[in-house]
């Protein structure tokens, strides 16, 4: 790792490039927390000054990067003798260096004004069914990601430069046949499961559910997984996220009291991200080697806790008297029950969160076309409730009656995070591949789960995936981690073997 002993034997350059990025890192770190703060305990009226607070640092950040001597620096190392390690750190750097020094300060800090009014107008508009008061804002943010890209590569298009910026070292190309994959196999497979006569108890967990008590259930799901309190916290956001650094990686979640598992498999999937961030080693913060390898590896960590842990028969086995602790009235509830209510396949659901594992992606490929089609100009941002209600109609069979379970569901947009969706199925995918190698590790693994114990596979990802930080690129991770190239496969045998069994599908 990024230890004394590496930079002090790295030429001096080098050293003076880990201070600076350090301090970046710090200012970083800092608008995170306010960030977390914005979203979790703000007071309503707190928007102007935050707006300004983030801007600020947002600036302060890009000035630090291309203004304060990088370039001269990363130059100077241009050629030098560096360990894998280090050159890792100068390849990051540089890439972001390069990036960075093609967009005008004025632009980011109009990005981040832009995205601290947005997150309040989304917020209204969603409580209000009011697409219109978002609007303006998201078109906002359309026009200044067109021109941030262009910025960055005039000759590219626009949405692939945006896509890079959360999934650097997958090439869209890529990306797109992935999901491709997915697509046609899960698409015939949704509807061979609606037309299965197969009843699930998908009524296992029907009533009214307290959420204080739902809240403490899930603290008690934290500590299940083992999450490091004296590292973190747990609290309650509009929509769950997960942020922070390996000494501070906090997680949220949200409560429904008609949905019990919602906020399981919340606080499930937050873990996944905030176990990540734990696991970076604590001696290379502030540099990229403590820094998570981009989205859809963060995403995979998040998704293989969720699914191939939290919905699996071995987990319930364990979690079912805990979950019975808290409502006694599920306490006839039996474990194959809880299994298959917590994998059932949804006719008609709107929200993505709330998806189920398969149609889950379909609401990924939506906004994944609809964002593409924002930013090339083909779509005004006025028809976007209209295109995304038609979409819903063509590949789930389901049409939004209003704005705020159809394309105001999300809080992505309001951050102008345009690129960002892909890496939610790519990261359910990578998942896949990267539970199949420590099944092969780990001496009855299902066993542990089944017994609660999860040491094991947590040192595993942590000595295969989280240790590594930025060292490897995306690609050269997954095959460090499981010695083969990030496929499909993994995840198409997985889900057509569960949901073939789960519903007594011809294909399984």
């Amino acid at each position: 790792m990024a230890t004394e002993a590496s930079t002090e034997s790295a030429p001096e350059a080098y050293g003076e490039l880990v201070e600076k990025v350090k301090r970046i890192s710090n200012v970083q770190n800092a608008a995170g927390v306010l960030g977390w703060d914005q979203q979790v305990m703000m007071p309503d009226e707190g928007t102007p000054a935050r707006s300004q607070q983030l801007s600020t640092l947002s600036a302060i950040s890009h000035e630090l990067l291309v203004e304060d001597g990088i370039g001269e620096l990363l130059e100077e190392l241009e050629g030098e003798e560096l360990s894998d390690e280090q050159a890792a750190v100068v390849r990051e750097v540089r890439r972001e260096f390069e990036r960075a020094a093609r967009v005008p300060t004025e632009l980011v800090q109009e990005i981040s004004e832009t995205s601290s009014e947005a997150l309040p107008a989304w917020k209204e508009a969603k409580a209000e069914n009011d697409f219109s008061k978002f609007a303006p804002l998201l078109e906002r943010h359309v026009e200044l990601k067109r021109e941030y890209a262009e910025h960055i590569d005039p000759d590219k298009d626009p949405y692939e430069v945006l896509f890079a910026e959360f999934e650097p070292y997958l090439p869209l190309e890529q990306a797109e046949a992935i999901l491709d994959e997915v697509r046609e196999t899960l698409v015939p497979m949704i509807e061979e499961i609606r037309e299965s006569e197969t009843d699930l108890a998908t009524d296992a967990f029907a009533g009214t559910f307290d959420e204080d008590e739902q809240m403490e259930l899930s603290r008690d799901t934290l500590d299940t997984l083992g999450y490091p309190w004296e590292r973190g916290r747990i609290d309650v956001a509009p929509h769950p996220f997960s942020t922070g650094t390996m000494f501070d990686a906090r997680v949220t979640t949200r409560f429904d009291e008609s949905d019990p598992l919602g906020a399981v498999f919340s606080t499930i999937h937050e873990f996944g991200h905030a176990t990540y961030t734990h696991g970076l080693p604590d001696e290379a913060y502030g540099t990229p080697l403590g820094e998570a390898r981009d989205l859809s590896v963060h995403e995979s960590q998040s998704r293989l806790w969720e699914n191939h842990v939290g919905r699996s028969k071995a987990f319930w086995q364990q979690f079912l008297p805990t979950f019975q602790e808290h409502f006694p009235q599920s306490e006839d509830v039996t474990v194959e029950e809880a299994y298959e209510a917590a994998n059932q396949v949804y006719e008609d659901n709107l929200i993505r969160v709330e998806a189920d594992e398969l149609t889950y992606h379909m609401h990924i490929i939506i906004r994944f076309e609809i964002e593409r089609m924002l930013i090339s100009g083909e779509l005004d941002v006025e028809d976007v409730p209209e295109a995304w209600n038609d979409k819903y109609e063509e590949y789930l069979g389901i049409r939004p009656e209003t704005d705020s379970e159809g394309c105001l569901q999300d809080i992505h947009w309001s951050h102008g995070n345009f690129g960002y969706f892909p890496t939610y199925s790519l990261g359910s995918v990578m998942a896949a591949q990267l539970f199949a190698a420590p099944e092969e590790d780990i001496d009855d693994l299902e066993g542990q789960i089944r017994d609660g114990e999860f040491d094991d596979l947590h040192e595993w990802l942590t000595a295969n995936v989280h240790s590594h930080g930025q060292r490897y690129e995306t690609n050269d991770l997954v095959v460090e981690a499981t010695g083969e190239d990030f496929v499909a496969d993994y995840f198409l045998d997985y889900v057509t073997e569960k949901y073939g069994e789960l519903y007594d599908l011809d294909s399984a």
